[in-house]
């Protein structure tokens, strides 16, 4: 799916995406969790915050942006205290 995504400069300059568009929607990244490199691409594990995990793709040469996978975190609790709330 191909989605619109706002960056901003993170570690060592590189773009990281800050937010997303769903269609319409916005979705605001709480967190990079994970990024790895692939030949041309580079991937982002984020933390949106609709409580979703996405993983976020970007292709260099063309700039595009897909989204290639959403966990809505439904899970049984951990009882893993996170220091929130």
């Amino acid at each position: 799916m191909d989605i619109r995504v706002q960056c901003y400069a993170g570690y060592c300059g590189e773009q990281e995406p800050h937010r997303f568009y769903l269609g319409q929607r916005p979705v605001e990244v709480l967190e990079i969790i994970d990024r790895w490199l692939a030949p041309e691409r580079r991937y982002f594990k984020v933390q949106g915050d609709d409580a979703g995990i996405y993983i976020l793709r970007h292709d260099a040469d063309s700039g595009r942006w897909e989204m290639t996978l959403f966990d809505g975190g439904c899970r049984a609790p951990t009882g893993i205290f996170s220091g929130r709330g």
